[in-house]
């Protein structure tokens, strides 16, 4: 379903969209890099332990009537009846805490944030505009897009999980790239943003395991279970989670992905202070790639970080579950866990 899916959107989106959107599958040097990656089999990335993108057995349907469903069936309960609450951004407080290396973050809805830790900005997966590469499918819930990027200050450390139009949104990168410092991103993804006009020194992709150094911020590119692609062929970038040392802080970045063995041994290797993971989105039909909600809890014990925020929800889609569903599931999940859960409004200055 989602490669048929991937098929159907990217045909369309030639005939609505600027084709640039789409980005550029990596060649040449990059692919020689790929070739010493031990996830690198048969020209594309492998997940960490096997993994279908399908697993739903019960319903013999065709793919093309599950995409026929998603789009075109009934969105009832999909999305809130009335336009969400989302706080404006408040530059004054955003360069106070920069100025006086405060730990803040700030939620903008679904996965992207921004981080401001020892002076130093971090922005995730910056959807501001579209999660599709076609501006009338998979539009934001009414009221969540309010954030544009000239009204961000500037970002020292850029960082995509993966290449999928939910992270990587080709408007907000292009409008983003006169103010950033460093790109981080897992193999491949570099190319799609030198495609868009980023200068290849900015950006500094990472295989998982890999580690980069610098201003006394660590990031380390950890496993995820998932996988990537902006069109036709699938799996030919990295997806990636990321722990992010600044300071004797340790933070977690998730991105997407289904549950797996690679949560606990993360764990076991830092000293989580705060872990961002994925709750939403989520359907059997597609239970290994993105996290179940029975299996939430697992990831908090599993990580064992002293207070989460749960992301991926609140602002498309993209699924078949309510809308509100996530807020439930963390809120569940954090009480098996006996975890502690940071709940965050869109827009909300919070304490780190």
């Amino acid at each position: 379903m989602l490669i048929a899916l991937g098929i159907i959107l990217t045909i369309v989106a030639l005939f609505f969209t600027d084709y640039v959107s789409m980005g550029r599958v990596p060649h040449g040097k990059r692919l020689e890099r790929f070739r010493q990656s031990p996830h690198f089999k048969n020209r594309r990335f492998v997940n960490p332990e096997p993994t279908k993108l399908l697993t739903d057995s019960k319903k013999k349907q065709s793919n093309l009537s599950i995409v026929w469903n998603i789009l075109v069936g009934s969105k009832k309960g999909l999305k809130p009846e009335k336009p969400l609450k989302a706080i404006p951004l408040d530059t004054e407080s955003i360069n106070l805490a920069i100025n006086e290396k405060q730990s803040k973050v700030i939620w903008f809805g679904h996965s992207s944030y921004l981080l401001i830790i020892d002076g130093k900005t971090i922005l995730v997966d910056p959807v501001l505009f579209s999660g599709s590469p076609i501006s009338f499918i998979n539009k934001p819930f009414k009221g969540t897009s309010i954030y544009k990027p000239q009204d961000f200050p500037l970002i020292d450390y850029l960082v995509y999980t993966h290449d999928h139009y939910d992270h990587l949104d080709y408007t907000a990168a292009k409008r983003l790239k006169h103010k950033l410092g460093k790109v981080i991103t897992p193999l491949g993804v570099g190319s799609h943003l030198e495609y868009w006009g980023y200068k290849p020194e900015s950006i500094t992709e990472l295989d998982w395991g890999e580690t980069f150094k610098t201003d006394n911020i660590t990031f380390h590119c950890t496993p995820a279970r998932h996988f990537s692609g902006r069109g036709f062929r699938l799996n030919r970038t990295l997806w990636a989670s990321f722990v992010v040392e600044v300071g004797e802080k340790r933070i977690f970045i998730g991105g997407d992905g289904g549950y797996g063995s690679h949560f606990r041994k993360i764990g076991e290797k830092y000293d989580l202070d705060l872990a961002f993971i994925e709750n939403g989105q989520y359907n059997s039909r597609w239970a290994l790639i993105h996290t179940m909600p029975e299996k939430l809890h697992k990831v908090m014990e599993d990580l064992d970080a002293k207070c989460y925020v749960t992301v991926h929800h609140s602002k498309f889609a993209l699924s078949s579950h309510n809308w509100y569903e996530p807020r439930l599931n963390e809120k569940y999940a954090s009480e098996d866990s006996g975890k502690n859960l940071m709940v965050l409004q869109i827009g909300q200055m919070a304490d780190i």
